[in-house]
Order: C-alpha cells, then sequence, then structure tokens
C-alpha cells in the first residue's frame, strides 16, 4: 500500500469517528481543506461515495460503512506495532484521551493533571468530562471513567479512588414541615429532586438494608440533570435529593443540608477507570494507571 494511502485511511477513519471534518481536523492537526481533499482523493481512487454530506451532517454512506469495518481492525494493528516502539523509549510518550464524567473530572482526575504533565513531558492528556455514557472506542478515546454499573461488560476495568455512599439529604426546613423518611415507601410521600440520565432515562433510588435492595421510581416537580442542581434544590427546600456523598460532605457538616435513612444508603464500589480488552495498552495508559493508583492509595 502506498504511504498516501495509508494516511488518507486515517483521515477516513477519523472522519467516521467524528462525523465532521472539522472535528477530524483538529483531532490530526490539519485543515480542514487537507482533510477534505483526503476523502476527495480516497472516493475519487475507490470510485465510491464515502460520506453522505449535507450542511448540517456528516454521515457514512453504506460503502463508507463497508470499509470502516473492514479497515478497523488493520488500522488497529497499525496502532498497536507503533505503541510497542514507545517500548524502546527511555520515557511514555504520545497522547492520552480520557471520557470521564464530570464528578470524577472534578474529585480523582484535576488532581493528578499537572503531577502527570510533569513526570511525563512527551505525553499530551487530552480530558473530556460528560456525564451522558460514551463508546470510547468510536469516539477515539484511551480510557473511560465511569462507576462500575456504567462500565460495559467487554472492558478491562480497575478501580479508581475510594468507594463512595450515595446520601439521601434534604433541608433541616424541608423536613421540619414533612417530617423525616425512615422506609422507602415513606418517600412516596414526599416532594423528590428526580435525575434525568443523558440517555432520557429517570434514576429510580437505589437502596439497600440487611441483604433487601429496593429500586424506588420517586415523585417530584424538579427533575435535573445535573447533581449539583439536585444539591441546590436540596438547600432550598424544594425536595428530598440522592446524591454522591463526595460532593455534600462540607454542606453535610456545617448543618445546611441533612442526611435521612443512613441505614438504607449502604457504600458502594467508587469510579472504575475501563480500556478496551483487545487493545494492547499503550505506554501513555499504563503510565497514568499506575500513577493514579500511587496517588489515590496514598491520599
Amino acid at each position: 500500500m502506498q504511504l498516501d494511502n495509508l494516511s488518507h485511511l486515517a483521515v477516513f477513519a477519523s472522519v467516521a469517528r467524528h462525523s465532521s471534518f472539522r472535528k477530524a481536523a483538529a483531532d490530526l492537526a490539519l485543515s480542514a481543506s487537507a482533510v477534505s481533499y483526503a476523502i476527495r482523493t480516497l472516493e475519487d481512487r475507490l470510485g465510491v461515495t464515502l460520506f453522505n454530506r449535507t450542511t448540517r451532517s456528516v454521515a457514512l454512506s453504506d460503502a463508507g460503512k463497508r470499509l470502516l469495518e473492514r479497515l478497523q481492525p488493520a488500522l488497529g494493528d497499525v496502532s498497536n506495532a507503533l505503541e510497542e516502539m514507545n517500548s524502546f523509549r527511555a520515557t511514555p510518550s504520545g497522547t492520552l484521551r480520557i471520557n470521564t464524567s464530570r464528578n470524577a473530572a472534578q474529585q480523582l482526575i484535576a488532581p493528578l493533571m499537572q503531577r502527570f504533565l510533569d513526570a511525563y513531558p512527551d505525553i499530551h492528556l487530552e480530558i473530556v468530562s460528560d456525564d451522558g455514557l460514551v463508546d470510547i472506542v468510536g469516539a477515539g478515546f484511551d480510557v473511560g471513567v465511569r462507576y462500575e454499573e456504567a462500565v460495559p461488560e467487554d472492558m478491562i476495568a480497575v478501580s479508581f479512588g475510594p468507594s463512595h455512599r450515595f446520601v439521601l439529604i434534604g433541608s433541616p426546613d424541608y423536613l421540619k414541615r414533612y417530617g423525616v423518611p425512615h422506609h422507602p415507601d415513606d418517600l412516596h410521600r414526599h416532594e423528590c429532586i428526580r435525575y434525568r440520565f443523558p440517555s432520557g432515562a429517570v434514576y429510580k433510588w437505589e437502596l439497600a438494608k440487611d441483604g433487601m435492595q429496593m429500586e424506588v421510581d420517586v415523585k417530584g416537580r424538579l427533575t435535573v440533570g445535573d447533581l449539583q442542581l439536585s444539591v441546590h434544590g436540596a438547600l432550598d427546600g424544594i425536595g428530598l435529593a440522592f446524591v454522591s456523598d463526595d460532593i455534600v460532605t462540607p454542606l453535610l457538616a456545617s448543618g445546611k443540608l441533612v442526611s435521612v435513612m443512613e441505614d438504607w444508603c449502604p457504600p458502594v464500589p467508587g469510579f472504575m477507570l475501563y480500556y478496551p480488552r483487545q487493545r494492547q495498552m499503550s505506554s501513555a495508559l499504563r503510565a497514568f494507571i499506575d500513577m493514579a493508583h500511587a496517588f489515590h492509595v496514598k491520599s
């Protein structure tokens, strides 16, 4: 295969991954015109249309889907071969792309950023925080960070940070007016602040005690897509909220919020760092995992 063919195929794969010429150009550090030229040249050479383009969208044609399906294993082999060469370097290098929930980004990754970049000057670190569930392979990420229950089964996952608890909270004023719930059934008589996932599903509060597990489809007039808004709603006395304890610890300590039904809120596994099982681990990812483990165990 000629070298320009291989580079054009890499451009094609990036456009397909991002569904965008502009994002592919940024990903590959090329101009938008260079990306357009590579795709046009590849389509002319193959005699087929690889993308259906409109002013608002870029989507793979049937021929493009078939090419991508056949191409991905080969490009993966090329990527692995290049990564093997990294083992001969004195220090890891390359770009490490992380997709993480916003809470994990603030709690676990932010404290590591400067330390990691100082230790590995040849690594470029890209962090995208998103509370939605992302196909990290399809979106071109090396690693994801989510709670254990959100990690796809075909991924390798390692613990990232300590266990935590979800706590049921309310303001002192709200609890004085409406009473303190003691059992999951009591929640149906309360105003609850619901959380809607980016997928559109509304979270059912997961409670457990003495081996009994319950999912409660709570009711309430306020539904949010951000746990920080849940906290604000609880502070304002709108209703009860169910959030990770690490975002309300200072508010509980100050008495601005009160934790209730603590016996129904046991510790659960913390965040997991996960990556594709079939892909060779890059030296950059290995360095990040090792540093993350050492840092959070020590802290």
